[in-house]
């Protein structure tokens, strides 16, 4: 279990969606301090003082070789930066999945092996935003990397929880923010899903299932693709 009462905490993606719902409810759970990563810094809201924007790009080794050595005080990293194209995997050259690969899987490990140290100095923790779509292959090469995510989280728990860090992956279906507004889907509200993710994290839970649609699809893990196809999402 990780307590985020007074934690240095920091998220990727926070200038939008839910990067910006994760700052305000780390706040409200009294965190010391959230470096709220982005791309464009300046995008980031500050009306606290505990909010530090930091410039990151998941996808740059020198952006994180220069984030980790700013934000040397992380004890909660939370790999919330996400990429979302609707490609097929098998399209000529596969730029779509490559693009997908860099920011949703390889640059989450890129965090993680950046801050695996001091997290370990900290007994900290790391969450991992995956997908139910790791489970249901319908957005092409999204679920290919949200696969990999779910996959390598597991893996580097293995690694990680002799160390201390305590590594937990967020699993949620559809949430409504400007990366889904073209989806006509049912959709959970962000701060629904953070607020779940949040709760994990301070439980414990190695895999945190946001809500109904994925907790379903995960009890159906088991049965043959063809069957799981077939479950509402």
């Amino acid at each position: 279990m990780t307590e985020l009462v007074n934690q240095t905490v920091l998220v990727t993606g926070a200038g939008r969606g839910m990067g910006r719902e994760y700052v305000a409810q780390l706040l409200d759970r009294g965190v010391a301090k959230v470096y709220a990563a982005a791309r464009n810094p300046q995008a980031i809201e500050v009306s606290d003082p505990r909010v530090v924007p930091l410039q990151l790009d998941v996808t740059d080794a020198q952006s994180i070789e220069q984030a980790a050595a700013t934000a040397h005080d992380v004890s909660v990293l939370i790999n919330n930066a996400g990429s979302v194209e609707a490609a097929s995997v098998l399209d000529a050259g596969a730029a779509s999945l490559r693009r997908q690969l860099e920011t949703n899987v390889f640059g989450p490990l890129a965090l993680v092996r950046a801050f695996a140290d001091r997290l370990a100095e900290r007994h900290g923790a790391v969450l991992n935003v995956c997908s139910v779509m790791a489970w249901m292959p319908l957005a092409g090469g999204y679920s290919v990397s949200k696969a990999a995510l779910g996959s390598a989280t597991d893996v580097i728990r293995t690694e990680l929880t002799p160390r201390g860090i305590q590594v937990s992956a967020l699993y949620m279906s559809f949430v409504d923010t400007d990366m889904t507004a073209a989806m006509g889907r049912p959709k959970s509200a962000p701060a629904d899903i953070v607020r779940a993710a949040l709760d994990g994290v301070e439980t414990g839970e190695a895999e945190i299932l946001a809500d109904d649609v994925t907790r379903a699809v995960r009890t159906h893990l088991h049965r043959p693709i063809a069957e799981r196809l077939t479950l509402p999402l």
